[in-house]
């Protein structure tokens, strides 16, 4: 298998794309590409500085490498979430710290749950006699993602989010009719109020494997376990559902997605539209809430009866 563009030995065949790449020009085209959907939903300026979600996964360090490579202003975020199993939120932090080592000292910061609020995510969830830990880690990570943006005044939060994940969702919520997520999915979430962050998805265009090539073909030591408790999440189901549907017919999940966001911004939802409520400011954190008094987030940790 050879390289389309110069002939050498193509790392990847990227049937949907009808490309074949070696490793010098995958290096070359995941950047631009991630460039073309950074201009084309306008996620972000070069003069803005932005907020990079990383987790220690494939995605995330591929995300912040690509940034970095393309000259922007970045800063990594990594929430440390006290998920021991096999030491795994320790080993996703050193894979944090040894990218940024590996890029003359990028620059970052840990927020650890035990020791900024006194409990990691398991323990947590099992005092709110939370079933699945996984709504209690993304209120978490939400809302500690906007703070940090916010003090620190960053122009957006970026997530390593890939075409793969952004397909399955959207899968998720057609089948389940949720028109309020299905309105608000997007590459890109506008702030809708001052405290609250934009958040930005450059890697919409790209699928895992090729997130996953990138990382490979770049050296990258990332994490390759997945979360603990991602083993039940709902979202595996409709990734399987459309790798089989990818197999069949190459470039289905990219169509299924793209044309979404088209029929989208042809107004698909533009006579539904249900009045946003009203954000108060939680009376503890100052965050924007719907709910009167306490956030949800600072909820959470108040003691139980």
């Amino acid at each position: 298998m050879k390289c389309t563009i110069c002939g050498d030995v193509a790392a990847i065949n990227m049937p949907q794309h009808r490309l074949r790449l070696c490793e010098a020009h995958l290096q070359e085209w995941v950047p631009r590409m991630a460039q073309r959907a950074i201009d084309k939903y306008g996620l972000f300026t070069r003069d803005e500085r932005i907020l990079v979600a990383v987790s220690g996964g494939k995605d995330s360090l591929s995300l912040w490498d690509i940034l970095i490579r393309l000259g922007y202003e970045t800063e990594g975020l990594y929430i440390h979430l006290g998920i021991d199993h096999e030491g795994y939120s320790d080993e996703s932090e050193e894979r944090v710290r040894a990218f940024s080592r590996a890029h003359d000292d990028a620059p970052f910061r840990v927020v650890n749950l035990e020791e900024t609020y006194g409990q990691g995510i398991p323990t947590l969830a099992h005092d709110r006699r939370r079933s699945r830990p996984c709504s209690v880690c993304g209120l978490v990570k939400r809302h500690i993602m906007n703070r940090v943006a916010y003090e620190g005044g960053y122009g957006a939060i970026a997530t390593g989010h890939n075409l793969d994940d952004e397909a399955a969702v959207l899968l998720q919520n057609t089948l389940h009719w949720q028109a309020g997520y299905l309105r608000r999915q997007a590459p890109l979430l506008p702030a809708s109020h001052p405290r609250l962050a934009r958040k930005v998805k450059p890697l919409v265009h790209l699928y895992e494997r090729e997130t996953a090539a990138y990382a490979l073909v770049c050296g990258l030591d990332y994490i390759e376990e997945e979360c603990p408790y991602s083993a039940d999440a709902t979202t595996i189901l409709y990734k399987e559902l459309l790798s089989r549907l990818e197999g069949r017919s190459p470039g289905a999940k990219m169509q299924f997605y793209l044309q979404f966001l088209q029929a989208k911004g042809q107004g698909l939802f533009a006579g539904g539209a249900e009045a946003e409520p009203p954000l108060n400011e939680c009376t503890r954190c100052g965050q924007p809430t719907s709910a009167e008094g306490l956030c949800a987030f600072c909820r959470l940790w108040e003691p139980r009866e």
